[in-house]
């Protein structure tokens, strides 16, 4: 079976990692990579690096179509994106995509891919997050797609309601767990040799993107978030992971660049990889931000997280999460219910750890 995994940013790619090695193990599979989005834009880190070093097959490297971050901007990527892929569908081969997630860089391989008929594998379908327009990305995709590789039984539910039928619907788990069960995390000294961190010190963990169906609010937000981080900073250092290729995502990194100028606490990185991300979270005080890695990944060790703001609102919440509005009172608050209430141990609903092996297993006895 010919297989194209999509992947468009840092973080898809991280998550697919467990799905990436089981596909590559079994002969039944022949893989092609395509790496597109913001992998191979140098203002995102260039990821594709990662790719690169993970991946030593056949990968289609797709040039970034990104002008810059207003909303025109992220339209006319979409219909950019839709045409390499349009060249890509037309050029090769294949009997299954792989996609996951809800970004409009996905959105538009996937529709590209419809017209040509061939099965989508679509992961983590049926979440809900009513501040981002990744909301309607995500349930489009599944709609365009023929599988459903879902992460917990709600969002497993979800889907089914919104396909109207259940065949090829599975509820496998979560990618993320299977890293977590697979990977040796590094330690404090070698997290500081790679990244430069000291994570003996208390830190923070900091992700925090614009909410991009509030996005006349971002100036407003931003100023909470950062007098929030002002004061945080008194006390904590900040390990700060830069937003992602979103509407006003470039405004944001650049308040960002200056807050990382004035505030010797903070170290700001275009990304970890997944297993200096996995790591430096294990060894976090706790997570602040909008990040769905707080909802996941953090769930699984547990580890507390502050979510702020409407981006990931209508996700499972977990009892390791307090959501609060972007309110520097208001996260302040919350940090102080950290400081004070231990974290109660809980059974995550993200699955067992083995969810590559059902997703290839699924995909093999597709029909």
């Amino acid at each position: 079976m010919k297989v194209a995994l999509l992947t468009s940013s840092r973080a898809d790619f991280g998550i697919q990692l467990p799905l990436l090695h089981a596909i590559t193990q079994d002969p039944f599979f022949q893989l092609t990579i395509i790496a597109f989005g913001s992998h191979l834009d140098e203002r995102f880190g260039a990821t594709i690096s990662e790719v690169r070093r993970e991946f030593s097959g056949h990968i289609i490297e797709l040039p970034p179509v990104l002008g810059a971050d207003a909303a025109v901007d992220i339209s006319q990527a979409m219909a950019r994106t839709m045409d390499q892929f349009s060249g890509v569908w037309r050029d090769s081969s294949f009997d299954m995509i792989v996609a996951l997630g809800d970004r409009y860089e996905m959105f538009a391989a996937v529709s590209a891919a419809l017209p040509f008929g061939i099965p989508v594998a679509h992961l983590h379908g049926g979440e809900t997050t009513m501040g981002a327009i990744d909301n309607a990305l995500r349930h489009s995709i599944t709609h365009m797609s023929r599988l459903h590789f879902t992460s917990a039984e709600p969002y497993r539910q979800r889907v089914i309601q919104l396909i109207g039928r259940d065949d090829h619907v599975y509820g496998t788990g979560a990618l993320s767990v299977d890293n977590l069960r697979t990977m040796k995390l590094l330690t404090i000294p070698e997290i500081q040799e790679r990244f430069g961190v000291d994570l003996s010190k208390p830190t923070v963990l900091v992700t925090y993107h614009p909410e991009t169906v509030r996005q006349d609010s971002m100036e407003e937000h931003w100023r909470e978030f950062s007098e929030a981080l002002h004061q945080l900073a008194l006390r904590y250092r900040l390990l700060v992971t830069l937003p992602n290729a979103d509407t006003k995502g470039l405004q944001l990194r650049a308040k960002w660049a200056e807050f990382l100028r004035i505030v010797p606490q903070a170290i700001g990185v275009d990304s970890l990889g997944s297993l200096g991300y996995l790591s430096c979270m294990a060894n976090a005080s706790f997570l602040l931000g909008n990040s769905s890695s707080g909802y996941i990944e953090a769930s699984c060790f547990p580890k507390y997280v502050i979510d702020v703001g409407e981006r990931q609102t209508g996700r499972f919440v977990t009892p390791n999460i307090l959501r609060c509005p972007i309110s520097a009172s208001a996260i302040l608050g919350a940090v102080e219910r950290i400081e004070n209430e231990p974290l109660v141990t809980f059974g995550h609903p993200y699955g067992d750890g083995f969810a590559a092996d059902r997703m290839v297993n699924f995909m093999k006895s597709y029909t």
